[in-house]
């Protein structure tokens, strides 16, 4: 008997991703700078609540009020900062609606299957609870070694 750990795809403990492109080109959308495509239903409902958290959260900047992703864009994205605020927003509304879309036109896995746990096909990462925030570790080493590419990637482009 294999001591292999099997996953269902309806299981909404992880999050299930295969590594691909997005079809259009993001400057402020995380998710959108990501080459993580999520897979499975639970997977997209995780990634717009968490779209839906960073949006709502609300910062006041040059007499406007505007989200998390802006302020994130206006921080960390050097070809935004320069930009108008107003323009700011505006991409980052499209941005968004494009997003929602992309995710909305995916081909998800059948919530009836099941995967290893140490796929090397799929980022599989662990969601866990913690106070009012779903925090995500990678659950194999597969996904642990993208993840750092990843994170070195993010360190590289903004020294």
């Amino acid at each position: 008997m294999s001591n292999e750990k099997i996953i269902n795809l309806d299981d909404i403990n992880y999050a299930i991703y295969k590594i691909g492109d997005w079809s259009n080109h993001y400057e402020i959308n995380q998710i959108g700078l990501s080459r993580e495509i999520p897979v499975t239903k639970s997977t997209v409902l995780h990634v717009k609540l968490s779209m839906e958290e960073i949006r709502n959260t609300k910062f006041d900047i040059e007499d406007k009020t505007i989200n998390g992703f802006v302020v994130f864009a206006l921080q960390l994205n050097p070809n935004v900062k320069n930009m108008e605020l107003d323009d700011v927003i505006a991409l980052e509304e499209e941005e968004y609606q494009n997003i929602l879309k992309e995710i909305d036109d995916l081909e998800l896995l059948d919530d009836n299957g099941t995967i290893p746990l140490d796929s090397e096909e799929y980022l599989i990462y662990k969601l866990q609870k913690e106070h009012h925030l779903t925090t995500s570790t990678p659950a194999n080493e597969f996904t642990r070694q993208f993840y750092k590419q990843e994170l070195k990637k993010i360190e590289d482009a903004l020294d």
